[in-house]
């Protein structure tokens, strides 16, 4: 494939990180960093819908974040479960679709209740689709889709020849969405974490030397100014 103009990203995933140190920089705890990060999720939902991104993909909450302290995984929760009973009625509103990307079996039943409802309510809205990606991993999502291909390989339902890259995409969480375009990461950590690991194979990327919290509609512009200015190879 030859190199193409980036121009505008029709989807973007950011990983949002920086909130414990936003919050520690502060002499404050890390709930507080994750509140002020509720307001920065908002933000960024509101510049891409203002904006014209089609999809935007939030890393919320990893498969490894469980083994964080009990007590702030507990604060999490609960932070998730105000946010969604605050704004899926704003975003329904705005005519955005959610969804949420992930293994959802090992939610709270609140959390997976919240998530369901969330999901019916937007399901025919044709604006921005927010992607929620809560207990998601990249590894996983491969495993999971390679696990079903052997099944179908197993039972004769597919050959060998069959088996290519369309068919791991049509068997990965994501299966229903295109691949992002941008990866934004804040926090000036410079790694991807576990998140679309397939995905993301020829997405470009911007690492931000910012925590979390402090992302705005400006930030969201100039990483998309950045983007427009890249020539996309996709390896050709």
């Amino acid at each position: 494939m030859s190199a193409e103009k980036s121009e505008f990203p029709q989807h973007i995933a950011i990983i949002m990180d920086g909130n414990r140190r936003w919050a520690k920089k502060r002499f404050l705890p890390a709930i507080a960093g994750h509140k002020k990060g509720v307001d920065a999720v908002k933000a960024a939902v509101n510049a891409a819908d203002d904006l014209g991104v089609k999809y935007l993909t939030l890393y919320s909450f990893s498969t490894e974040n469980w083994d964080r302290e009990q007590d702030e995984v507990g604060a999490l929760m609960k932070l998730l479960i105000y946010a969604l009973k605050k704004e899926v009625a704003e975003l329904n509103r705005k005519n955005c679709r959610l969804r949420v990307v992930g293994f959802r079996q090992h939610a709270a039943k609140e959390v997976a209740a919240l998530f369901a409802d969330a999901e019916q309510l937007t399901k025919n809205n044709t604006g921005l689709q927010l992607n929620i990606a809560f207990n998601y991993g990249g590894k996983q999502d491969i495993l999971q889709a390679t696990k079903k291909i052997a099944a179908k390989l197993a039972a004769g339902e597919i050959v060998e020849a069959d088996i290519n890259e369309q068919l791991m995409d049509d068997n990965l969480l994501t299966h229903d969405l295109p691949d992002p375009d941008l990866v934004i990461r804040t926090s000036g950590e410079v790694r991807v974490s576990n998140f679309l690991t397939w995905q993301t194979a020829y997405s470009e990327f911007i690492f931000l030397d910012i925590f979390w919290p402090e992302f705005n509609k400006k930030i969201m512009q100039a990483a998309i100014d950045e983007y427009a200015k890249r020539q996309r190879r996709f390896g050709g």
